[in-house]
């Protein structure tokens, strides 16, 4: 990155653009951007956060696009026809995807830490994140989630923290094939899965990652990516972990609480053991801090001062947040989305009782397409026979979309396995049911991705269950 630039962010608000634009302003670049949800008046506290920190913001018209010196830097739901695009290639515009400008920073980094994976790219790198900062190494962090321990009233959307250039953690992206792009120190991965690409896609793209770096940390505990650490070439360092025998790293003897979750940690290596406590729940939280302790300790972290850092980590938004409670009755809001996320959560919840109410918002109809089978086991397998499941249309904020699959053929596959569920196309609608049907002792779990307004939804339901209790 050249901090003498000037760089143009079409789609600046979305959650991977808003980290990197900030990075890339607070390095000493200039920087500006564009946003359809700026332009459609969402979300006008995100646009002003970027504001704050002297970035300017144009209508998505092309109006932002003045001079052929401008980078500009486009996210991965920018079209070709956008006007921003259009008005950049009548220049001449540099054109860079977000990915390979982040690529750009991670690979010029003197230590990095990538951490890849299906699910739960987002919580390892807030954890890892923090045990470096908690620990004194002043990293810079890219996040595509809000890291509540860096936010603050100035910093409302603190996905994003800027050090001293030493140490650069990031997450980072396969969907779109861009995970090629990374040659990190480190290379964590966390598992693999079903989400926008095909199995043997998802094998090669993670396989070459880790040949790439200097440094593999792998989950033992997924099948496919033991396969992986099981074929790494030999000149290739790793570190193992999970709760399987035979891990680097090893977890044992978790207690889940519902809003929290200890274990024990056994490193291989020394002998040593020790306990801690998260402050969020969940085993795969667990699994998490494993993975986040493995990948510091390749940095020079010591695994217990690891381990006392992550007792303070207080998790990231939108990761099993409690929005609320009213009436006995316990809103969250979830960025689950894929098979794998959403059955972590529904394990979570289930660890203890009560019903689930929940609303599923699928984050796109090419995504739904590709999961479609995999979400329908999932929610068979994992709703208990109380449960329900309400599913609104999908998430669309224009742009061209084939709609081959849509939310009712996941519910009509999900009933037809013998569980309550139910397709009503409008969300507000939805949120009519929801609290129509809570009692106390439910919980209420609003899933969803690539939509700001669904912690909106959430919060407005735990207001309309208050009312209901307490009503004017």
């Amino acid at each position: 990155m050249n901090e003498t630039s000037s760089y143009f962010f079409c789609g600046i608000g979305g959650s991977g653009m808003l980290p990197l634009a900030s990075i890339v302003a607070a390095n000493g670049a200039r920087v500006a951007g564009s946003d359809r949800s700026l332009d459609q008046g969402r979300t006008p506290s995100k646009f002003d956060y970027l504001r704050d920190q002297g970035i300017a913001l144009f209508p998505q018209d092309g109006s932002g696009i003045t001079s052929p010196d401008q980078i500009l830097v486009t996210s991965a739901a920018v079209e070709e026809s956008i006007p921003d695009v259009q008005a950049g290639r009548r220049l001449g515009l540099r054109h860079l995807t977000r990915p390979q400008l982040l690529a750009e920073l991670v690979n010029a980094a003197p230590t990095s830490i990538a951490v890849g994976g299906t699910s739960g790219k987002s919580t390892v790198t807030g954890m890892i994140g923090w045990i470096l900062h908690a620990t004194g190494r002043n990293p810079t962090i890219m996040n595509g989630a809000v890291m509540k321990n860096f936010v603050t009233p100035e910093t409302p959307f603190a996905s994003a923290l800027v050090g001293d250039g030493g140490m650069f953690v990031s997450e980072v992206d396969e969907s779109d094939g861009s995970i090629a792009l990374y040659r990190p120190t480190v290379a964590l991965l966390n598992n693999i899965s079903l989400d926008h690409k095909s199995m043997d896609e998802l094998r090669q793209l993670f396989g070459e990652f880790l040949d790439r770096a200097e440094i593999a940390v792998l989950n033992l505990d997924d099948p496919e990516t033991a396969r992986l650490a099981a074929a790494l070439p030999p000149e290739v360092r790793r570190l193992t972990y999970g709760f399987t025998q035979g891990a680097g790293l090893r977890g044992g003897y978790v207690a889940e609480e519902p809003l929290a979750v200890s274990f024990e940690v056994t490193c291989r290596g020394s002998g040593e053991t020790f306990t801690t406590r998260l402050k969020v729940p969940g085993r795969h939280n667990a699994l998490n801090a494993l993975a986040a302790i493995a990948a510091t300790s390749m940095v020079g972290v010591p695994l217990p001062e690891a381990a006392v850092a992550l007792a303070s980590f207080t998790g990231l938004k939108r990761r099993f947040e409690v929005a609320g409670t009213a009436g006995d009755v316990t809103v969250i809001d979830d960025f689950g989305h894929n098979p794998d996320k959403i059955a972590a959560t529904l394990a979570a919840l289930h660890a203890f009782p009560g019903r689930l109410l929940v609303m599923f918002q699928p984050h796109g109809y090419g995504p739904l397409k590709v999961m479609k089978d995999a979400l329908i086991a999932g929610f068979a397998r994992d709703l208990a026979v109380d449960d329900l499941l309400i599913m609104p249309d999908p998430a669309y904020f224009g742009g061209s979309v084939s709609r081959e699959v849509g939310s009712a053929d996941i519910v009509a596959g999900v009933s037809a396995a013998g569980r309550h569920a139910v397709h009503i196309p409008d969300r507000a609608t939805c949120g009519d049911r929801l609290v129509e049907l809570a009692q106390p002792g439910d919980r209420i779990v609003v899933m969803g991705a690539r939509d700001d307004t669904l912690s909106e939804f959430a919060a407005a339901l735990v207001e309309r269950l208050k009312a209901r209790v307490c009503p004017v």
